[in-house]
């Protein structure tokens, strides 16, 4: 019966809103996930239905001693009606529901019968069908083994190189992101070895953007970078593999749970460059002596998710219009990404910024981008959007004009749409800092005035570090 208390509390967690779903299931010990992720995401696909028998039968009502929770009943209906019953030996609680078979069972048939449905799998919901277009995407992870290896293996294993859409063992390697491998969407990888051994990471190609815009320094043991919002570790990863693990990167999570999953993630991909560190980025400060050194920081905040179309987060939708909710929730949000851009651009060393964001809303991403552009920060620091040339150049789909101060400016982001791009939603904006040479009059002046104030301030702290020594 703890299988179906642990069902039912991610249940709970997804209504407080914690999280999506695929984010709150992988906080979920690997050894019991599978199994109940598989009940979770299929009670939420008739939660709709179950509901509403709920309610009809007066389960609730009548046994409100031993089924206390209404998501406990949930997922207890659930397989009382659409699998082979409740795996759990008897108990009170099992034979609550039990007492309640026949009325549960008669009301479903009453709900398909209104609906003019014929089987219970009529009544499940159903998802994006843009997800379909999209194929299945597997980046090789370069720090256990080569995308030349990768390809022999899969080969072997009757796979074909001509095209994810060509038949169901096609596949093909991406034209616009190094090691990134396109598969048909049809394909799952969790029982494959290459998964389960860390040598592939499931990870849609828009979300691989981020880190190759970045472009960490390579092989270099000096390197020092940061990921801001690092978990559940997929970007990490992939900075950590760009980086050819050298260096130290710095990958800050503040939530315990999704600290956990980073961690483990991490392992399981062999990253030895990375030092994960439990903690909101927003409280580190810019001059530490370890993080002060970061030249390139990768921002990917927390965002609507607007643009992800594959994904789960469907099934938490209840039809009604959010339009001013979600109006509200979005101008939250940006205030929060533009708090994390400011603070990135506060850090000493700091040459290179991405920030991306899954959302295919201007309030998260052109209009962020054009507030930090305005920003004290970058005015005082000199930041700059990086041109075209330096930002992912042959992806054609680029930020939207009218949603920027500057016309030129659009042509620096980066945008995917759902459904068009192969992809899921996406953006991409890059923050650089103007080197000495080309410096304008005002910058070069608080450039220099920065720099004298570094010198004085190291010199205050040695003065003071010799009179405490005396």
């Amino acid at each position: 019966m703890n299988f179906y208390f642990e069902a039912s509390e991610i249940l709970n967690r997804l209504d407080a809103k914690e999280g999506s779903i695929k984010g709150i299931l992988a906080t979920l010990p690997e050894n019991n996930r599978a199994r109940t992720a598989a009940l979770v995401i299929e009670t939420l696909k008739y939660k709709s239905v179950l509901s509403d028998v709920i309610q009809a039968s007066k389960l609730l009502v009548e046994e409100k001693k031993k089924i206390t929770s209404f998501n406990l009943a949930l997922v207890l209906v659930h397989d009382t009606l659409l699998v082979n019953g409740i795996q759990a030996g008897d108990g009170p609680i099992k034979q609550a529901i039990l007492r309640h078979k026949t009325r549960l069972r008669s009301e479903l048939e009453r709900i398909k019968i209104k609906r003019g449905v014929k089987s219970d799998l009529e009544l499940a919901q159903t998802g994006d069908d843009r997800a379909a277009t999209i194929p299945r995407y597997v980046r090789v992870n370069t720090s256990l083994w080569s995308t030349e290896e990768a390809v022999q293996s899969y080969t072997k294993r009757g796979f074909q190189l001509q095209g994810a859409f060509a038949s169901s063992k096609g596949f093909a390697i991406d034209e616009h992101i190094p090691d990134l491998l396109a598969f048909n969407p049809a394909l799952h990888f969790r029982d494959d070895p290459s998964y389960k051994s860390g040598k592939i990471i499931l990870q849609d190609k828009a979300s691989c953007f981020s880190a190759f815009v970045l472009s960490p320094p390579r092989n270099d043991p000096k390197a020092v970078v940061i990921d801001a919002t690092a978990a559940p570790g997929n970007k990490t990863s992939h900075l950590s593999a760009l980086m050819g693990n050298e260096g130290k990167l710095y990958a800050f999570e503040r939530d315990k749970r999704r600290f956990s999953t980073l961690k483990m993630m991490l392992s399981k991909a062999a990253c030895r460059n990375v030092e994960a560190v439990n903690a909101d980025f927003l409280t580190i400060d810019p001059s530490h002596p370890k993080y002060s050194l970061a030249t390139h920081i990768l921002l990917d905040p927390s965002c609507s998710g607007s643009g992800i179309v594959n994904r789960l987060d469907y099934l938490l939708e209840d039809g009604e219009s959010l339009v001013l909710v979600e109006e509200d929730r979005l101008n939250k949000l940006a205030a929060f990404q533009l708090m994390m851009i400011k603070h990135a651009m506060k850090f000493p060393s700091v040459q290179r910024i991405v920030y991306s964001t899954c959302s295919v809303h201007a309030t998260e991403n052109e209009h962020v981008v054009r507030s930090a552009l305005q920003s004290d920060e970058a005015k005082s620091r000199c930041f700059k959007l990086a041109p075209r040339s330096d930002v992912l150049p042959t992806w054609s789909r680029r930020g939207q004009v009218e949603e920027m101060m500057e016309t030129g400016d659009a042509d620096s982001l980066i945008r995917c749409v759902p459904g068009d791009d192969d992809t899921n939603g996406f953006f991409v904006s890059c923050f650089i800092r103007e080197r000495d040479s080309a410096l304008s009059p005002e910058c070069s002046k608080k450039r220099k005035l920065e720099t004298e104030g570094a010198v004085l301030e190291k010199r205050k702290k040695k003065r003071k570090k010799g009179f405490n020594t005396q």
